[in-house]
């Protein structure tokens, strides 16, 4: 049993050149930064993590990574960020490892800690991850946007692309539509390797949603409420926006 506070604690950004939709978006310029530094420099402030690294399979990252002074791991190639995360996890010696997504250049490193706290302070959940209030009705039908649905315990019952949960009845007029995930997840580190080694689950095949996998296997992911999710960077359109923003806070 880990105490609470003395986790070794380890935050990993994955970080692959290929986008569908952004092209080489690790390495997009803000305010005259990678984007993938502007992630780094944020995940390494949060409280409570011991080493904050880069995992990538792609020579022009690492060179980037290099050249900002930041820590680097090289990587096979690999279809998941999860696997990805879990070839590195085997080569460290942690207790918790949180997954960083490589195009959050706005993270706020107080939600980070508040991540590894939920983990670091209950020692029966092997994951945690974030959630957020979802007041648009638009944003709640959007399959583009997870919704999350938690028990009374504050772990995750169930995660959708559909709106959840389906308000048959009238909404109380202070109640949210809906929650929001977060892509951003703590594991235990026995957590990580046991599902990046476990076969791609019905529901995750269904939703294609890698967190699935983890409830079909009846692990617990406690849930942290945060008042907003950090805008991420999947477009162009969004890539200005998040510019104009951090042009905005300097």
């Amino acid at each position: 049993m880990i105490a609470p506070g003395s986790a070794r604690v380890v935050a990993i950004i994955p970080a692959r050149y290929a986008s569908t939709r952004l092209p080489g978006k690790p390495l997009a310029p803000i305010a005259g930064k990678p984007m993938i530094q502007h992630v780094w420099e944020r995940a390494a402030q949060a409280g409570g993590v011991a080493r904050t690294l880069v995992a990538t399979d792609d020579e022009r990252i690492a060179a980037a990574v290099r050249a900002f002074g930041g820590d680097l791991v090289m990587t096979g190639t690999h279809a998941t960020g999860t696997d990805r995360l879990a070839e590195v996890a085997r080569g460290l010696e942690a207790d918790i490892l949180v997954n960083v997504q490589g195009d959050l250049p706005l993270l706020d490193p107080a939600v980070l800690s508040a991540c590894v706290a939920a983990l670091a302070d209950a020692p029966e959940v092997e994951m945690a991850s974030l959630m957020t209030p979802i007041r648009d009705e638009a944003e709640h039908r959007n399959p583009n946007v997870v919704k999350v649905v938690t028990g009374a315990n504050g772990c995750a019952l169930y995660f959708s692309r559909s709106p959840l949960p389906h308000w048959r009845g009238a909404r109380p007029a202070d109640a949210p539509l809906g929650r929001r995930h977060i892509g951003l997840y703590g594991y235990r580190r026995a957590a990580l390797l046991a599902l990046a080694a476990a076969p791609r689950s019905p529901l995750e095949c269904a939703e294609e949603l890698e967190q699935l996998r983890a409830l079909e296997r009846g692990m617990r992911i406690r849930m942290i409420e945060v008042d907003s999710a950090p805008p991420e960077v999947d477009t162009a359109e969004d890539l200005e926006r998040v510019r104009r923003l951090v042009e905005g806070l300097r």
